[in-house]
């Protein structure tokens, strides 16, 4: 684990877990609670997710600034946390939240509004084996009772 760069009110225990970059920060993906839609992604150190463990709104650090702001208190596009998660590495948390307005700084509803990329898009498989890969114990298992093994089709 690596240490933060500024000081910070964290409980401890939180602290121990996270895992940051060399200028003591790491991501933060914002979601909007009800819907699942990835909102934005932001940078917090230790300070800033106390502040929005505490606070109910959304703090994070500017880079580019090199100071906390709270999403939302200039545009008055906020954000109100309705629950903070550690992913399984303590490198990123997820934050949801309920978005007033705009997310993006550039007025868009989510900052992957504006720049959807070509990509090869696939149907998942009528017909999927939920116990793993195909060289997984049980993957010769046949799903539907006839004679062709799940993920052969």
């Amino acid at each position: 684990m690596s240490t933060p760069a500024r000081q910070s009110d964290l409980d401890p225990a939180i602290a121990a877990r996270l895992k940051r970059d060399e200028h003591g920060l790491f991501p933060a993906v914002t979601q909007q609670w009800d819907t699942g839609e990835v909102l934005m992604v932001g940078w917090m150190d230790d300070e800033a997710l106390h502040r929005t463990l505490c606070t109910g709104r959304c703090t994070y650090w500017s880079r580019s600034r090199r100071e906390y702001w709270i999403k939302g208190e200039m545009s008055g596009h906020q954000q109100w946390v309705r629950s903070v998660a550690l992913d399984c590495d303590g490198d990123t948390v997820l934050v949801k939240v309920d978005q007033v307005g705009a997310a993006c700084h550039t007025g868009d509803r989510t900052c992957f509004d504006a720049d959807v990329l070509a990509a090869v898009v696939l149907d998942r498989p009528a017909i999927v084996d939920e116990a793993g890969p195909a060289d997984a114990p049980g993957a010769g298992a046949v799903a539907d009772g006839g004679s062709t093994p799940v993920g052969t089709r």
